[in-house]
This record gives C-alpha cells, structure tokens and sequence, in this order.
C-alpha cells in the first residue's frame, strides 16, 4: 500500500506539468484545446527516440518540449489565421499527430528505454534520502527532486502570467474584444499561449516516458480529461483566488487525483474502469460546490425565517 502512494505522488508531480499545461489554456485562455492527447504522446516520443539515439536525456528533453510548442502553434496559427474553431483545429492537430509521433518512433507503437539513461535513472542515482514519517515513506528521493522541478516550473508561470505579455493573455481569455482596442494583438497572444500550453505538456510527456521506461503512441489517450479533472479537483479542494494560489491548486489536483486513482485500484477496482473514475470525479467535482451553496442558502433560509 505505502508503495502504491509514492508511486502516486511521483506520477502526481509529473503529470502536474500536463496540468498546469491544461490550465493555461482552459482557465486562462479559454480555449478547449485538444492538441494535448497528441502533444503529450508527442514529448515521449521525440524523449525516446533521441535518447535511444545515444542523445543526453536532459537535451532531448528540451527538444521535446521544442515540439509541443510547434504542436501548440500550429493549432493556434489554424484557429487564428485560419478561422477553424478551436475545438476543431485542436482535434485536427491531435489526430495529425498519431501519424506523426509513429513516423518519429521509427514506425513502431512501443519504445523500450529500460536500459538506457534516462533523467529518472539520473535522479535515482543522486541517492537523496526518503523522507518518511510513522515508519512510512511519503517522499522519495525522487519524489522530492521533481517536487522541487514542478515547484519551479509553476513559479516561472506564476512570473510570466504577471509580465506584460502574460497580463494580455491573460485578458485574451477573460475579454478578446476588450484587449483588442487596447491595440493587443489577440492572435499572437493565442499562438504563444497554446505554444506554451503544449510545450509543458510535451515536457510531461518525456518525462512520463523515461519514468515508466518506455513510450508508446497511445499514451496521450484521455490526457487532456485528467488534465481537466486535476484542474477542477485542485480549484475545488484548495481554492482559485489567485494565479499564484490556483497553479499551487492545480498541482496538488493533479497530487490528489492519482492517489484517488491508486486507492481505486487498492480497493479492488480494475485498471479498465479508470476513465470511468475519472469522469466520476470531474462530474462530482463539479457538483459538489453547487450542492454545497444550495445547502447553506437553505440553512440561511431556516435560520431567517
């Protein structure tokens, strides 16, 4: 049971990236961008293939990272320059990128990285002591390097989305017409911000990919619906008052979410029902708060009366 936790937490703070990547463009674009399914598998391809190649894991991580921002701009340069709705363009760029991420992988569904270096087999042989409590571990040494990874990624977003250019993403999201006769150019706002959005899921990608040991061409399959339940599990359970507050929020969603998934499995469910599991805590993600307002009118009511 203590193993299935820390695997869940280190799978946690990894997918954190994805998430933080998803809730830049469905909270603070307002775009329903589904390039992810496809950017995702694409960061673990390009990881794979390069660093089967004998490449250094770190540099083909920044290369993934590389493509899901190309990913990411070509679905914004659709929507924007070629006036195809978003939804579309971001389908569009996801099933394109099935044929593609196959290309890269040498025609092949599954790449193998067991024995290869990877950045896992790199902080794994930093050998930093488990931080454990009540005789049970609750942080790796892993585990707390990609805590501190993920912590850092999330104050650079918390920095950018306070710059100039992240303020008028931020108003594309909230107003589009508004920050037009600002003189704001909305396209490029987009493009940047899906570029960015893909990028951070593409980097996830890779890094799922090296700490799973392999990639395969499905493994961006339903990413863009957990990106989408850890974002609304992070809002519901720690709150949304702030950037600085909901990217904290988004990452301990997206903590909760896969522990929710391994105490599922723990309890006998089988890994086939996990997307029913998912769709179960998004809809109860979201109908709880309603819930919940409701029952405290009500009491208020009572009281007044």
């Amino acid at each position: 049971m203590n193993f299935a936790i820390v695997s869940a937490i280190e799978q946690g703070l990894l997918f954190a990236i994805m998430v933080l990547g998803v809730y830049l463009t469905f909270r603070i674009l307002d775009f329903p961008d589904l390039t992810v399914d496809g950017s995702f598998a694409l960061g673990g391809a390009i990881a794979a293939t390069l660093i089967i190649d004998g490449m250094n894991p770190f540099l083909a991580t920044l290369i993934a990272m590389a493509g899901g921002a190309i990913a990411g701009t070509f679905t914004g340069l659709l929507t924007t320059k070629g006036k195809i709705n978003g939804l579309l363009a971001g389908i569009l760029v996801m099933i394109s990128l099935y044929s593609i991420n196959l290309r890269i992988m040498g025609k092949k569904s599954n790449l193998p990285l067991l024995r290869e270096e990877t950045l896992y087999s790199k902080t794994q042989a930093l050998s930093i002591p488990d931080i454990t409590f009540g005789g049970i571990t609750w942080l790796t040494g892993e585990a707390i390097i990609f805590l501190v990874m993920v912590l850092l990624i999330k104050f650079l977003i918390d920095w950018f989305l306070h710059t100039d250019l992240g303020l008028d993403i931020r108003a594309t999201g909230d107003n589009s017409r508004m920050i037009r006769s600002f003189g704001a150019n909305t396209d490029t706002t987009t493009i940047i911000g899906l570029a960015l959005s893909n990028a951070l899921v593409a980097v996830s990608g890779a890094f799922i990919a090296q700490y799973q040991g392999f990639a395969d061409v499905g493994m961006g399959i339903g990413m863009i619906v957990v990106g989408l339940a850890s974002v609304i599990i992070g809002e519901v359970l720690f709150g949304a008052k702030s950037i600085m507050r909901v990217t904290l929020a988004v990452v301990l969603g997206s903590v909760v979410y896969r522990l929710v998934i391994a105490f599922a499995l723990q309890a006998g469910l089988e890994a086939t029902d996990m997307k029913l599991i998912t769709a179960f805590l998004v809809i109860l993600a979201l109908v709880l708060p309603n819930i919940m307002k409701r029952a405290l009118k009500m009491g208020k009511t009572v009281k007044g009366g």
